[in-house]
């Protein structure tokens, strides 16, 4: 063992100095590699941020347009035109993307994926997720040991916006290395109101800490032993080299909103200098501008009066009065419906949800065609955003009972429909399918086919079952009853039968 160090760093014994460490505890400072991680994910959370508020900016309609400083007066500076077609564009591709329930591919019981999913409002809370990640072209979702101080508490399933949380992701084994997030409030901590938890996911643990005074404090640590990192990033329009994800509201969808509002802004300039006609007078005396005591009239009472009664000139002629042509904004309008039509080509809209209507109506087969591409670009979101749910499902199995679900064991995430086929025609593909001998006519898939949601499939089943106990009992109530014998007597015989 070494010997104890006085404070002159001499050993107590005479010999030469032994220099012992003091163990730094794990809990109230970070290590080397932690401070490491969380000054490179900060740079890059406050790298992205500008681009990510000015997608914010432009799905809100709060974004500045760009004058060129040619036809809108210094007057008219502070002239603000909005046109939402990029809201409109991530909206209706978020309204056709509803998860419905998470199931066991095998069809086994999942009741305990039902649970995890309702205690954290999951149905709910996704299409806040898929909202962002539409927008910004990405959303993380953080899994986390629940706090409701109980031991069978659910796993805590949090969606975070990529404005407050980023991560380090490794390509080649398709998993985050670490991720971090910055989020504002007490969270049962005590931080005052200036305080920002930020938050660092580690595979084995999970760092709560607090920068003070240019350091950084510790304040809690939960060691998991997950061996994972328990944040999975939605990542939307990925690439192979571009695994972050592209935002629904591209630089192309950018550059015609900014057209159409500036073709807005001319609409309205116009009107402001041109909405009332234009008028001449030829031949009038300077008195005719002037009131009764010689004052010059203002421009619009010469404009509503003096026009209406001018005086003959010395020669008794009248002034000539005329007015100029008025101006006509269908120009412009045409533009701003040219717009229409190529932003329903980036977006892959049909041209009638941003305005633009032809002079024909189009039919209800032709709406349908001219949805195909959005319905497309719906199932193709699905399947990516479907994986991302299933690892989240995967993770919170992973919180609740300590070590991961079996792999063999498949989950699924079930989606509605995200075409728009009438009633009728689902009926009858379902019908179709069950009279060939597809699919059974009891089956929860046949009830899928037909449109029912998740909820409407399981009253069905519990209907059913229902009615087959009802059957059943009805059944036994009409069986006949077995006839018992006659009780014998003891002393009757054959020749003389009890009575």
């Amino acid at each position: 063992m070494g010997e104890a160090v006085d404070g002159s760093g001499q050993g107590k014994g005479g010999g030469a100095a032994v220099t012992t460490s003091i163990p730094t505890l794990p809990l109230l400072s970070l290590s080397d590699d932690e401070t490491d991680l969380i000054t490179s994910l900060r740079t890059d959370l406050m790298a992205h941020r500008f681009g990510l508020e000015m997608l914010d900016a432009y799905f809100n309609g709060e974004q500045i347009i760009r004058d060129l400083g040619i036809s809108i007066p210094p007057q008219l500076k502070g002239l603000h035109t909005v046109i939402g077609w990029p809201r409109i564009g991530v909206e209706a591709l978020e309204q056709r993307l509803d998860l419905e329930a998470f199931r066991w591919a095998d069809g086994s019981d999942s009741t305990d994926l039902t649970e995890i999913a309702q205690a954290n409002d999951l149905f709910d809370e996704a299409s806040l997720a898929h909202l962002d990640a539409l927008t910004y072209g990405r959303e993380y979702i953080a899994v986390g040991s629940g706090d409701c101080g109980t031991a069978d508490c659910p796993p805590l399933i949090s969606v975070e916006s990529p404005l407050d949380m980023t991560m380090h992701w490794d390509a080649r084994i398709r998993m985050a290395v670490a991720a971090l997030r910055e989020c504002q409030g007490d969270y049962g901590y005590g931080l005052s109101p200036d305080e920002r938890l930020t938050v660092l996911y580690l595979p084995d643990q999970t760092v709560y800490a607090v920068q003070e005074n240019g350091g950084w404090t510790v304040i809690d640590r939960d060691v998991h032993q997950l061996g994972v990192v328990p944040v999975v990033r939605m990542s939307n329009r990925q690439r192979t080299a571009d695994r972050v994800g592209r935002s629904e509201i591209t630089p192309e969808v950018r550059s015609i909103t900014d057209a159409a509002c500036r073709r807005l802004m001319g609409i309205e300039v116009a009107a402001e200098f041109f909405g009332a006609p234009q008028r001449y007078i030829l031949g009038a005396s300077e008195s005719a501008f002037q009131d009764a005591e010689g004052n010059p009239l203002s421009a619009w009472t010469t404009y509503i009066g003096k026009m209406l009664g001018l005086e003959r000139d010395e020669d008794g002629n009248v002034p000539t009065v005329g007015q100029f042509a008025a101006h006509d904004p269908s120009g412009m309008t045409k533009i701003v419906d040219l717009y229409a039509r190529i932003m329903a080509t980036q977006l892959g809209l049909p041209p009638h949800m941003l305005g633009y209507t032809s002079d024909n109506p189009a039919s209800a087969d032709a709406i349908r065609s001219a949805e195909g591409q959005l319905v497309k670009k719906a199932e193709r979101r699905t399947r990516r955003f479907g994986a991302s749910w299933r690892e989240v499902m995967r993770l919170a199995l992973w919180v609740r009972d300590g070590q991961p679900p079996d792999k063999t064991r498949r989950i699924e995430a079930v989606w509605r429909n995200p075409a728009t086929p009438t009633i009728a025609a689902q009926t009858d593909a379902a019908v179709k399918m069950v009279q060939s001998g597809i699919l059974p006519a009891d089956g929860d898939v046949v009830l899928e086919m037909a449109g029912l949601t998740e909820d409407q499939r399981q009253r069905v089943q519990a209907e059913r079952r229902r009615s087959q106990g009802s059957d059943l009992v009805a059944r036994l109530t009409q069986l006949p009853v077995p006839q018992t014998a006659a009780p014998v007597d003891a002393g009757a015989t054959d020749a003389q039968p009890g009575l």
